[in-house]
C-alpha cells in the first residue's frame, strides 16, 4: 500500500484583492511508496512548496482546499490540533529552505533539540533525551561543543545542518526537504543528501525533495515531477526524465541546467591570453594582505576560570590574494569555511582582526567610520536573499534610488529618470509598471535583479556577490547570470563572486580561490582549478559535485 497517496489536489491561497480564485496547485496527483525519493522540480512560484505545506496542514486557514491527501490510507484533511501534532514530526518531517526564520534565537541549538523531543516523548529522561539530540547533530557534523550556542552564532549552512537533525529526531515515516541543501557547500549536500538517502532506504522512509537543483534531483531521488504553473506536467523514473523528456518545459529546464555545466569559453583561453592576473600586474583594483577575523566564543565564569585559553574561531586565516579591474574571481568552499565572512570583512562591516585590505591603494582597514561610508559607493554588494535585504514597505524605485540619495548622487528627478533607465539594463520591463511595484509582488528572479539595479545604481568599481543566484531555478538562474555578465562589460565591473557550486563559479569566474576553514588552500584559472586540481580539498570538492548525463 502506497504510504502517500494525493488525488486531484487544487489548493488556493487567501486574495483579499481578487474575486477571480488563483489555483497554486492545479489538480495534481501522484502517490509515494515507503522508501521512495521523489524529486519534485520547477520554476520558482509554481508550487513545489504549496505541496509540503498542504502535506504538513500549514496553509494559511482561509486557503481553499479541494481534493484528498492520505497517509496510510487515512485521509489528513480536517485533522484536530492533537492529530495534527503527531503527524508533525512523528510521521511527517519538513525541512524549510531557510533556517533561520524557523529557529528561535534565543534559544541554544540544543534547547530547540530537547524542546522538539519533550513535545513529542515526554517520556524521555534529560539524559536519554540529550544522547539522542547528540547522536542526530553528529549525523549532520555538528560537533557537541557547539550544543550551548544560538542559531546567529552558525554559518547558514550550519543552520540547515541543524534544521535537518530537528527533522530526523523524531525517526517519521516521511520528510519532506524544502531545498534543503540550498545554502550548502557541494561536499556538504552530498554528505547531508547521502545520510537522508540511506535512512531512507534503512528505515523505509520515504523523501520528497523540492529542488530546483537538476542534477542534485538526479543523483538522489528515484522519481521526478516537474511543476509548471501549478500543474504537474511530467512525472515518471528519473532516466526516462532526464533522457527522454516529453515536455517542453521539462527541455527547457534541462537546457538551461546544461549550459550552466558546459566548459564555458573562459576554459579554452590560454593563462596567457585570458587577461591581466594579480601575478603579472601592479595595478590590482583589490589587495587583501595576511586578513584575519577571529571570533571567541564566550564562556562561563566557571570555564573562564579553569580554562587556560580562550576558545577561538579563525573565520578568516591569514588570507591574501588580488583582484585586478574587469576580473572575476570566485571564491568557492564549505558552508562555515569563511567566504561570507572574508566579504564582511573587506567591507569593513566587521573590524578585522589584523592584515589589510587595499581598494585602490588605500588601506581600508584605516578608514573612520565617515570614510569608509563614502567608499561603500565604490564597493557594492549582491546578497543570496534578495527577498530578505529589500525593504518591504518600499517600493522598487524607492529601493533602487535610495542608495542615490545616502551618497548625495542624486535629486528626486534626476534619481527617477536613473532608476528608469537601470531597470531597463536589468531586463525589468515595461519600467513604469515595475517602478511602482512591492517586492512581494514580483517573482525570486525578479527580486534579484531589483537588488542587481539596487547595487550597480552608484556606478560602483567592485561588486561582491555573495550567492546571489544560488536560491534560483535553473532557467531563471542562467537568465541572472547571462544579465551579470552583459553588465560587467557594460560598466566594466569587477566581480568577486562567492557561490557554493562549483558548474556556476566554472560558468562565470575567470579564476577561483578554494577556501577550507578560513584559509585560501588553491587558487587559479578556473580552467586550472577544474582540470589540475592540485589541492586534496579541491579535488574532493570536485568530485562531490553533481553532474548532469551529457
Amino acid at each position: 500500500m502506497s504510504l502517500l497517496e494525493v488525488s486531484n489536489l487544487r489548493v488556493a491561497y487567501p486574495h483579499q484583492s481578487s474575486s477571480e480564485t488563483i489555483w497554486a496547485i492545479n489538480d495534481i496527483s501522484f502517490s509515494l511508496n515507503p522508501g521512495t525519493r521523489l524529486g519534485l522540480v520547477g520554476e520558482s512560484g509554481c508550487g513545489k512548496s504549496t505541496i509540503g505545506r498542504t502535506i504538513m496542514s500549514l496553509l494559511p486557514p482561509t486557503s481553499q482546499v479541494t481534493g484528498e491527501i492520505k497517509l496510510n490510507g487515512k485521509s489528513i484533511l480536517g485533522l484536530n490540533s492533537r492529530e495534527l501534532r503527531e503527524l508533525r514530526g512523528e510521521i511527517v518531517a519538513l525541512v524549510f529552505q531557510d533556517p533561520m526564520t524557523r529557529l528561535d534565537p534565543l534559544m541554544t541549538i540544543g534547547d530547540h533539540c530537547l524542546e522538539t523531543l519533550k513535545a513529542h516523548q515526554p517520556q524521555l529522561s534529560r539524559k536519554s533525551a540529550q544522547d539522542k539530540a547528540l547522536k542526530a547533530l553528529e549525523a549532520v557534523k555538528i560537533p557537541p561543543n557547539r550544543w550551548g550556542q544560538y542559531p546567529h552564532e552558525f554559518s547558514g549552512g550550519m543552520r540547515q545542518r541543524v534544521a535537518i537533525a530537528l527533522a530526523l529526531l523524531l525517526n517519521p515515516k516521511m520528510i519532506i526537504a524544502d531545498e534543503p541543501t540550498t545554502s550548502l557547500d557541494v561536499t556538504v549536500s552530498a554528505e547531508i543528501l547521502e545520510e537522508l538517502t540511506r535512512l531512507c532506504s534503512e528505515r523505509e522512509m520515504a523523501l520528497i525533495l523540492i529542488s530546483h537543483d537538476l542534477a542534485m534531483v538526479g543523483e538522489y531521488c528515484d522519481r521526478i515531477g516537474v511543476m509548471y504553473q501549478g500543474k504537474m506536467v511530467e512525472t515518471g523514473e528519473i532516466k526516462s526524465i532526464l533522457y527522454q523528456p516529453q515536455h517542453e518545459y521539462t527541455k527547457s529546464l534541462l537546457a538551461a541546467a546544461l549550459k550552466i555545466q558546459q566548459p564555458s569559453h573562459i576554459d579554452t583561453i590560454s593563462e596567457t591570453q585570458s587577461g591581466k592576473t594579480p601575478e603579472t600586474t601592479t595595478d590590482s583594483l583589490l589587495r587583501v594582505k595576511d586578513l584575519q577575523q577571529y571570533f571567541t566564543l564566550e564562556s562561563n565564569f566557571i570555564q573562564q576560570l579553569f580554562s587556560q585559553q580562550k576558545n577561538v574561531i579563525k573565520a578568516v586565516d591569514n588570507i591574501s590574494f588580488e583582484l585586478a579591474p574587469g576580473e572575476t574571481l570566485g571564491l568557492v568552499g564549505e558552508s562555515g569555511c569563511g567566504k561570507s565572512t572574508l566579504s564582511r570583512t573587506i567591507l569593513q562591516l566587521l573590524k578585522p582582526t589584523g592584515g589589510v585590505v587595499e581598494f585602490l591603494g588605500e588601506d581600508l582597514t584605516q578608514l573612520s567610520r565617515n570614510q569608509m561610508r563614502a567608499k561603500r559607493r565604490h564597493i557594492q554588494m549582491i546578497f543570496q536573499d534578495p527577498h530578505a535585504c529589500l525593504n518591504p514597505l518600499m517600493t522598487v524605485g524607492e529601493s533602487i534610488s535610495d542608495p542615490l540619495f545616502i551618497h548625495h548622487l542624486a535629486n528626486g528627478e534626476e534619481a527617477k529618470t536613473k532608476v528608469l533607465q537601470m531597470l531597463e539594463k536589468v531586463g525589468l520591463t515595461p519600467v513604469s509598471d515595475y517602478y511602482h511595484r512591492y517586492p512581494s509582488e514580483l517573482s525570486g528572479g525578479q527580486q534579484q535583479r531589483v537588488a542587481i539595479a539596487r547595487a550597480l545604481i552608484t556606478r560602483p568599481q567592485l561588486v561582491i556577490c555573495d550567492e546571489p543566484v544560488s536560491m534560483l531555478d535553473a532557467t531563471v538562474q542562467t537568465q541572472v547570470l547571462d544579465l551579470m555578465l552583459e553588465l560587467k562589460a557594460e560598466f566594466n565591473l569587477t566581480y568577486l563572486f562567492i557561490t557554493h557550486d562549483l558548474w556556476v563559479a566554472r560558468f562565470f569566474c575567470d579564476r577561483i580561490a578554494v577556501m577550507n576553514q578560513g584559509k585560501i588552500v588553491e587558487i587559479g584559472t578556473t580552467e586550472q582549478i577544474f582540470n589540475h586540481p592540485q589541492h586534496p580539498y579541491t579535488q574532493t570538492l570536485l568530485s562531490a559535485a553533481p553532474l548532469l548525463a551529457k
